[in-house]
Formats: C-alpha cells, sequence, structure tokens
C-alpha cells in the first residue's frame, strides 16, 4: 500500500497518520497538505523522519500538481481528508470553502481517475488494489429534533456553506464511482475533538480561553448538541473502511456521546479548576452566551450500526474520559498551542 494522506498536517489527518504509519500493510505513506493556518508540520514531529514517511506541500485546488503526486509515488489508496472545515469561516468567506472542498476534491478524483483506469496501464481490472476513501462530514445530514439518529441513509439537507461544500465532494465521489468504476468508500464522522486540534474549535477554544481567564463565549442558550467522537477511536474507525470497507458504500462513524455545548464548557471548567487549580478557580463565571450563529443546526446524532455490524468497530473511550486526556494534553502541551498560533500569524 502506498497511501496518500491528503490533510495530513491538520487536526485528523496528523492523527491517522500517527496511528497507521506503523502499519505493515503501508509500504510507503505521503502526506499532501498545502499548510494552511490550520495545518502544521510540528503535529507531525513523531514521524518526520520516519523511514516510510513524505511530505509533499501541495494544493489540491492545482490539478497538475495533484496529479503529480499521485504518479511520483505510485499511489494506491487515498484518504482524503483535506478540506476547509470551520463553520463560522464558511459563513463569512465561502468561496475558499468551494474552491478547497470541491474542486480540490474533483482534482483529487480525476488524477486517480486518470492513473488507476488508464487502459494503458492494463492488463489488470479497474478496481484492482486501490481505494479512494473520501472523509466526510455528518453536518451533511441537516439538523435533528430532539431525537432519532442519522443513518447512511438520512437525506442529504445541509445548512451552511461549510457543510454544502461537503455533501457536494460526498456526491462527487458517488458519481466516480458508479460512472468509472473508481474503488470508492465514504464515511461520515461526528464531531471529532482530541489532541492536535487548532483553536478556532469549541473544546480548545474553552480550554485556553479558561487558562487566560477570557470570557468563553457560548452561542444562543447553549443547548446545541452534538455527538462526539475522539480522534484515535476515528483513525481507527477510517482504517478500517480503507483496508475492509466495501466499494460504493458509505460508512457512519460516531462517537456515541451526545453532548449539549454549555454542558460540554461546564464540564472542560470544572476539569481545569480540578487538574490546575492556581489558574483561579470558578471557570464556570467565565462562560458569557452570545447571539447564536446563522443556521446554526440544533442537533446531530449518528447511528454507528453499520459499521459496528459490518467492521467490528465501536469507540474505544466514553467522552468523559476522552475529555479528560483531551484536556490534560492541552495543558501539558502549550508550547504546541503557542508554536501553531504564531504560525497562523506569520
Amino acid at each position: 500500500m502506498n497511501l496518500l494522506v491528503t490533510g495530513g498536517a491538520g487536526f485528523i489527518g496528523s492523527n491517522v497518520i500517527q496511528h497507521v504509519i506503523d502499519r505493515p500493510e503501508v509500504a510507503r505513506l505521503v502526506n499532501l497538505d498545502c499548510l494552511t493556518y490550520a495545518g502544521h508540520l510540528a503535529n507531525l514531529a513523531a514521524v518526520q523522519r520516519h523511514p516510510k514517511y513524505a511530505f509533499e506541500k501541495v494544493d489540491l485546488r492545482d490539478k497538475e500538481a495533484t496529479l503529480a503526486v499521485v504518479r511520483k509515488h505510485a499511489i494506491t489508496h487515498v484518504m482524503h481528508l483535506a478540506a476547509e472545515s470551520h463553520v463560522d469561516r464558511s459563513i463569512s468567506g465561502p468561496g475558499d470553502f468551494i474552491h478547497t472542498n470541491v474542486v480540490g476534491t474533483f482534482h483529487l478524483l480525476e488524477a486517480c481517475r486518470e492513473v488507476w483506469l488508464d487502459p494503458a496501464l492494463a492488463p489488470r481490472p479497474p478496481s484492482s488494489g486501490f481505494r479512494f476513501h473520501h472523509v466526510s462530514t455528518d453536518e451533511v445530514y441537516g439538523s435533528l429534533g430532539p431525537t432519532g439518529h442519522f443513518t447512511e441513509t438520512t437525506p442529504y439537507a445541509p445548512n451552511s456553506p461549510y457543510s454544502a461544500s461537503k455533501a457536494a465532494s460526498d456526491m462527487l465521489v458517488r458519481a466516480y464511482h458508479h460512472t468509472y468504476g473508481l474503488p470508492a468508500v465514504i464515511t461520515n464522522c461526528s464531531n471529532n475533538y482530541g489532541p492536535f486540534q487548532f483553536p478556532e474549535k469549541l473544546i480548545p477554544v474553552v480550554i485556553q480561553s479558561v487558562l487566560a481567564r477570557k470570557a468563553i463565549p457560548v452561542y444562543g442558550d447553549g443547548m446545541n448538541v452534538r455527538d462526539w467522537l475522539f480522534v484515535r477511536d476515528h483513525a481507527e474507525a477510517l482504517w478500517l473502511v480503507l483496508t475492509r470497507g466495501t466499494n460504493g458504500e458509505t460508512y457512519n462513524i460516531g462517537g456515541h456521546n451526545e453532548w449539549a455545548n454549555l454542558h460540554i464548557v461546564q464540564l472542560i471548567c470544572d476539569l481545569i479548576d480540578e487538574m490546575k487549580p492556581e489558574v483561579g478557580g470558578q471557570s464556570r463565571s467565565l462562560i458569557t452566551f452570545v447571539k447564536d450563529r446563522p443556521g446554526h443546526d440544533r442537533r446531530y446524532a449518528i447511528d454507528a450500526t453499520k459499521i459496528k455490524h459490518t467492521l467490528g468497530w465501536t469507540p474505544a473511550h466514553t467522552f468523559e474520559r476522552g475529555i479528560r486526556e483531551t484536556v490534560r494534553w492541552y495543558l501539558e502541551n502549550q508550547s504546541w498551542v503557542k508554536t501553531v498560533l504564531a504560525e497562523k500569524k506569520s
């Protein structure tokens, strides 16, 4: 397996690379990343000298450069994680999300189609030994009421420019499988959390605000519910789908951990008060309710029955265990936080 991980310097990508690089099936692991504000090679310090590892600073919006990477490294498997992913940013500037998430995915699909399905490279069956794994989000399904769960057959109903761009890229992958026979699978996951998440998402924002004794912004009434998935559990699920999933299938990956945003913020405040009392204590007093963002989906929840029954995957972490590990990691890695925030400003 010559595995290409796109967005490998980002949050989920860097955790995936560390999780799979020592697998015996992997002969070479290529990290393609254009190093936007959310991608940092500091996330991969543990593997940068690994004999299997290679890094290509390439933007998926560059069609020829993308094709060159697939050819140069004789890529056989793709785990496509590269994406603009912050909903707030998609509201204020949707263009980057369309160009990266939709056009970038198109360029990567075209590169794989050209290299893997080129009749000049025959004889071999079109799907022999190749796999395109597109990593997507549960946000493509829209919003749930107080009950129910997203399944693999839930109709798409994206409500933000971000989720619309991911829904479009999902449809492109599906079309390339059905039209050209490109061997492809799709996964839709719930909210990830854990080490190396850039400090713009809810959990690291709250941690950093508590440490700095700054107001913690909570949208609306704080009762928007998300299903939280520890990133290392997600990495294992992605590997199973890449290696054992069925071409043409979609798999939902959820953490079985539904939490309202306000309750997560309160839990983080309490954990930091426990682990680092010298910060000042009474951290819940920093919670500040702010105007809700436009199109804020009320609730997401994943039904992960299919991946459990077909591939044997269930999350290893409860939210209480995972969030404690995450808070401890950020407390012990403030130098990493300072590094990535400084790179963002430069």
